[in-house]
């Protein structure tokens, strides 16, 4: 039994050694199939990549002159680099497109760093793209595809556009421009963030730049959210100077009206005006005052019928009925209201009925004139107020 055990262990071993030396001899064949499996992955690889890199044809300082059947020049195209592909759109870097009238005249020119041709003869222009209209405006956009029609010379784009005003960035879901004067239409839902940081929502925006007006209009609903920042328009010692009937209206006005601490046995008593009683705590309702002047108030404007903005005056007309609310409560209802913010300010005007109220007055007047830096509110004309 042992011996059987052993011849047994013997063949185990030897089969092992047989196996070895198979592959020690065909190592070398096993090594050239590895490493051929892996070149041609390698190689099915880098063909992959390149597929979309070859080109049948390449033209630098690439230049063609488009002509209409009656020999009329339609337009010139200049590129960098100009690639042709076999199954794919023509690829231009660095694309300088100019269009003329029927008498020769330039009447837009495109640049952006690259664009392609389709088989269709429009033109894709990619990224960051700028149009130089007929009479020298120059429109900034960033989109993912501005195309230029071959039969009528369209610009249009049905991508996501953002366009670099003179003092904003407005963002549209495409946009349209007619190549024979300088109007554009940013389409779609828009929105206009302002360097000051205010920030424009409406619709289907109409761009003027004719002799040389910045005029962005819409006649769809409009919100306009300000993000002044105010400034301290009385001190701690300017507010120590004021009464208790001027320190609570002031307080209820700037919505703080639960910081009021009110005095002795007047405190409980319905009947007496809030203004009529005294303060219990007149220094931490100053300092709650003083406070509030550091914070940045946030008015909320809506206009029903739309806006027109000059950002060359830095003017917004707010159209139809306008509301204003404000982020101390108070509320402002009136018509065609005039944004100002030239000079750094932000003043709101209206030469139409005006409804203003906050949590102690009701007021009505012909004109308004508020200042959202300071919170001033000026009310002229037929004023008729509710106080409580």
């Amino acid at each position: 039994m042992a011996a059987f055990q052993i011849r047994k262990i013997q063949s185990i071993i030897v089969l092992i050694i047989v196996l070895i030396a198979i592959l020690w001899l065909f190592k070398d064949n096993i090594s050239k199939v590895s490493v051929f499996q892996k070149h041609t992955q390698q190689f099915d690889t880098i063909k992959e990549e390149l597929k979309d890199i070859t080109y049948l044809e390449k033209i630098d300082n690439f230049l063609i002159k488009e002509y209409s059947k009656e020999q009329l020049l339609l337009h010139t195209i200049e590129a960098d680099t100009y690639y042709r592909y076999k199954n794919s759109p023509v690829k231009l870097l660095n694309i300088k497109l100019t269009q003329y009238d029927e008498i020769g005249q330039k009447k837009a020119v495109l640049t952006s760093n690259r664009a392609e041709i389709r088989k269709s003869g429009d033109i894709f222009f990619k990224d960051k793209i700028n149009i130089q209209s007929k009479n020298g405006a120059l429109h900034e956009i960033n989109t993912e595809s501005l195309i230029v029609l071959s039969n009528s010379g369209q610009i249009i784009s049905n991508s996501e556009v953002a366009y670099l005003g003179e003092n904003a960035i407005i963002h549209a879901q495409g946009m349209e421009m007619s190549n024979n004067d300088d109007t554009m239409s940013l389409v779609g839902d828009v929105i206009i963030n302002q360097d000051s940081g205010a920030v424009i929502e409406t619709v289907n925006l109409f761009v003027s730049h004719d002799d040389g007006e910045k005029i962005y209009k819409s006649t769809g609903k409009t919100f306009y959210n300000s993000n002044v920042e105010s400034v301290e328009i009385l001190t701690k010692s300017d507010l120590e100077t004021l009464s208790d009937s001027e320190l609570i209206l002031k307080a209820i006005d700037s919505g703080i009206r639960d910081k009021i601490e009110f005095a002795g046995s007047q405190a409980l008593d319905h009947d007496i005006p809030s203004y009529e009683k005294d303060l219990a705590n007149r220094e931490e309702l100053i300092e709650s005052l003083v406070e509030l002047t550091k914070r940045k108030p946030d008015n909320k404007i809506s206009a029903d019928e739309g806006m027109i903005l000059d950002m060359n005056e830095n003017l917004m007309q707010l159209l139809g009925r306008v509301e204003v609310l404000n982020s101390s409560g108070s509320t402002m209802n009136s018509y065609n209201l005039i944004v100002d913010q030239s000079n750094g300010g932000e003043v709101y005007k209206s030469n139409h009925p005006t409804h203003y109220q906050t949590k102690v007055s009701d007021i009505r007047a012909k004109r308004v004139h508020y200042d959202a830096k300071t919170k001033n509110v000026e009310l002229t004309g037929g004023v008729q107020g509710v106080y409580e």
